[in-house]
């Protein structure tokens, strides 16, 4: 086995043994036996070759020193990922069920699994984005996950925003910034905000896609709406790296913070967060201070529209437990904020530990619940993906 792998132990066995392929970025298999975990080293991205030739010889790697056969293989549900076809290749091979397992729902089972969570819970899983099951990108989370992570439910998002120009608004903060623009009605202020800045000719594309509605997919992540912020702010018109912009977002307001008290009333959390975002236009080039403030206001208005969703449905639901998870967990100011308003609410606050809160821990996600939902899955045929229902 790669000798960067290594092995994890959880709270509480899994009733199954399974092989999970991982994310499609910052890709990690691994095999859940019992109540060990044993991980592949991380990939990387599946778009390179050699990943995609890593993760093969990893699974080739995990399932031979496995100490029995195993029952299943788990997979991210995008149809489209290398990681998802090569579970369902093994998955035939070994003559056993291929489970898909929703991206978010595995964030939050990662958490399950690794801090022993025996009851139901709400989950705050917050990230750049994944599949939903009604073929959008998700990744602002609230859902409710059944003990063991078995079952869910999506719960409520933070509100969807276009991506004009889909994959490359992710790369590129003011695209998502010129979005909010357009949802406030104000459209006609991205040509002259942006074309001294990207080109006259990227802001008339990007305004027009917007007014006919062309490729601008919705997501409702809040890496997206990190990106929208900053961009808004200009403190990122293109990010050179993936969360460069949430990450100089966190450094101002973190900054701000150390001098100064933010306090903001719960009326004013909301999540459409583009009315708040749409107010940061204006305060472009006024300095570290102001840009600090709206920053912190930025992390305190996302963290209070989630603690308050969240707080809601466990009420409603009779949890009392949430998971914070995801990718945008890495941010220490959002979990400070965000688990300082839901303990307030009486409620206990879990996060990720050994696992992380990245995609780089997600097979473990992906391997939980499928073996929690075998009973299920055993009726698929041999080789046969078993989509979750939500």
């Amino acid at each position: 086995m790669n000798p960067a792998a290594h092995t994890l132990r959880l709270a509480q066995p899994a009733p199954a043994r399974v092989l999970a392929c991982g994310a499609y970025l910052k890709n990690r298999a691994c095999l859940l036996d019992g109540d060990q975990v044993h991980w592949s080293a991380v990939h990387g991205d599946l778009s390179d070759a050699d990943s995609r030739d890593a993760l093969q010889q990893s699974v080739d790697d995990l399932l031979a020193a496995a100490h029995g056969p195993v029952a299943a293989v788990a997979h991210d549900m995008h149809p489209d990922f290398f990681s998802t076809r090569l579970a369902i290749a093994l998955a035939h091979q070994h003559q056993v069920p291929a489970v898909a397992v929703q991206h978010h729902h595995a964030h939050v089972a990662v958490v399950q699994a690794e801090r022993g969570l025996r009851g139901t819970c709400i989950g705050i899983a917050l990230d750049g984005m994944g599949l939903g099951t009604d073929g959008s990108a998700w990744g602002g989370e609230v859902l409710w996950v059944a003990a063991q992570g078995a079952q869910w439910r999506r719960l409520g998002s933070l509100v969807p925003l276009a991506q004009p120009g889909g994959d490359a608004a992710a790369r590129e903060p003011w695209r998502l910034a010129a979005a909010v623009l357009h949802r406030l009605g104000r459209a006609d202020e991205i040509v002259s905000l942006w074309g001294p800045l990207v080109g006259m000719s990227a802001a008339t594309m990007v305004q027009t896609l917007l007014a006919r509605d062309l490729q601008c997919p919705r997501s409702s992540s809040a890496g997206r709406w990190f990106d929208a912020a900053a961009g808004a702010l200009g403190v990122s018109v293109r990010q050179p790296t993936e969360a460069a912009a949430a990450m100089a977002l966190e450094a101002l307001a973190t900054d701000w913070l150390a001098q100064y008290e933010l306090v903001e009333p719960a009326s004013t959390f909301s999540l459409d967060l583009a009315p708040l975002v749409g107010i940061y236009f204006a305060l472009r080039g006024q300095g570290d201070a102001a840009l600090g403030r709206a920053a912190a206001g930025f992390h305190q208005a996302m963290a209070g529209a989630l603690a308050q969703a969240a707080g809601w449905q466990a009420r409603a639901l009779g949890c009392d437990a949430v998971v914070l998870a995801g990718g945008c967990m890495a941010n220490r100011l959002l979990v400070r904020l965000l688990s300082r308003d839901l303990r307030q609410a009486g409620l206990q606050v879990v996060t990720a530990q050994a696992a992380g809160c990245g995609d780089a821990g997600l097979a473990l996600g992906q391997a939980w619940v499928a073996a929690a939902t075998l009973p299920q899955a055993v009726f698929a045929p041999a080789g046969q993906t078993l989509v979750l229902e939500h």
